[in-house]
């Protein structure tokens, strides 16, 4: 999961949230044999075993905005005893900058390089395409900061706008709409373009419930366009290749993704190949029973921690 944008009024329950997972597991990576769900205190439990921890944010790091009592000095001793640790986060929403100051105002130390998140996955995309105007899904408060260099549009309810675009990226939907996502998809039925998804998330925890997120709406104009979305961030390998990138060379054995979701954070660490640990006390099961969602939907970490 990502940082909390906002705090949204269209919540669902986890049993709602996990089941819209579970729904589109079609576009999802493939569940390896997973691992023997091993329970755990929390992450100073995996330091004898683990040399690099990758991070996820909200669950982990954070609830909305505020740290997680006890974890921003967990985590600085992990790092004084020689620990890599990273965050790998679906926060396509955020520039980097305002992300890192989110982060440094928590309590948590971490260089900008070793913050890998869908939005530079998506950037790294964008990057690479040819020059197109872009429609985009996003929150203006936030700022242009990372997506300065592209022609982008904030998609709001001029019809014009969607038809005018040469494709479309998704961020952020803090501030979309049911109207807005029927006129993104009636431009889409006329004339198909390329989507990109900055964010796969489908929900997000909060503190009432869970939120609405771009993954869900990605999903949606999917199947009722016929457009298949490209999707940057977890669970889906691109955001690990940064990872990898920014991590040289290290043991896939000894390396483990930290996260509060299964079809997320769980899912994308075994598609790379690492080590898994589920948070159970906070984020996505947070007050609810891991071992059901574990065992329906077949993905099996490898250490079940209480808390982070």
């Amino acid at each position: 999961m990502g940082f909390s944008q906002s705090a949204r009024r269209d919540h669902l329950k986890t049993e709602e949230a996990f089941a819209s997972y579970e729904r589109v597991r079609h576009r999802l990576p493939v569940a390896r044999a997973g691992g023997a769900s091993v329970h755990l205190p929390n992450l100073d439990a995996l330091a004898d075993d683990m040399d690099v921890f990758l991070l996820d944010a909200f669950g982990v790091l954070n609830i909305g905005d505020s740290a997680i009592e006890g974890v921003p000095a967990r985590v600085a001793g992990l790092q004084k005893s020689g620990k890599r640790v990273m965050v790998v986060s679906n926060a396509a929403g955020f520039p980097h900058a305002l992300l890192m100051e989110k982060y440094k105002n928590l309590g948590y130390d971490f260089a900008p390089e070793d913050v890998i998140t869908s939005r530079k996955a998506t950037l790294q995309a964008l990057h690479a395409a040819p020059p197109l105007k872009w429609g985009l899904m996003a929150t203006p408060s936030l700022g242009r900061g990372d997506i300065e260099p592209f022609d982008m549009v904030y998609l709001a309810e001029d019809a014009g706008a969607y038809d005018a675009a040469e494709a479309f990226v998704l961020l952020g939907s803090a501030v979309w709409t049911q109207e807005r996502q029927a006129l993104l998809e009636a431009s889409l039925q006329r004339v198909p373009r390329p989507v990109y998804v900055g964010n796969p998330d489908i929900v997000a925890p909060r503190e009432t419930g869970f939120s609405v997120e771009p993954g869900h709406f990605a999903h949606r104009l999917a199947d009722r366009t016929g457009v298949e979305p490209q999707f940057f961030g977890k669970p889906f390998g691109n955001i690990f290749d940064l990872a990898f990138a920014r991590l040289g060379a290290h043991d896939p054995a000894r390396t483990v993704m930290v996260g509060d979701s299964l079809h997320t954070d769980i899912l994308g660490g075994q598609a790379a190949g690492l080590k898994t640990a589920l948070i159970s006390g906070f984020g996505f099961f947070a007050g609810h029973d891991v071992e059901s969602p574990i065992r329906v939907s077949g993905i099996l970490p490898d250490y079940i921690l209480a808390r982070p």
